[in-house]
C-alpha cells in the first residue's frame, strides 16, 4: 500500500512540473516566453521550423503527464 501511495505522490509532483514547464513554454506563464520565443531560440540553435518544433515540444510537455504508462 505505501508503494502504490509514494508511486501516486511522485507522479503527482512530477506531473505539475511537467504541466507548467510546458505551460511557460506554450503561454508564456510564469515568466516565460511563449511559442515565438521558443521558436526563436530554436532556430538560432539551428532547428529549423522553429515554430513546428516548438509546438511538438510545448505540446509533448504540457500532455506528458496524463499519457505515462501504469
Amino acid at each position: 500500500m505505501w508503494t502504490n501511495l509514494a508511486l501516486l505522490f511522485l507522479r503527482v509532483v512530477v506531473g505539475g512540473l511537467f504541466i507548467g514547464h510546458g505551460t511557460q513554454k506554450a503561454f508564456g506563464w510564469f515568466g516565460g516566453t511563449g511559442i515565438a520565443g521558443m521558436a526563436g531560440w530554436l532556430e538560432s540553435m539551428g532547428l529549423k521550423p522553429g515554430k513546428l518544433h516548438a509546438t511538438a515540444s510545448c505540446c509533448s510537455s504540457a500532455s506528458a503527464p496524463g499519457s505515462a504508462p501504469r
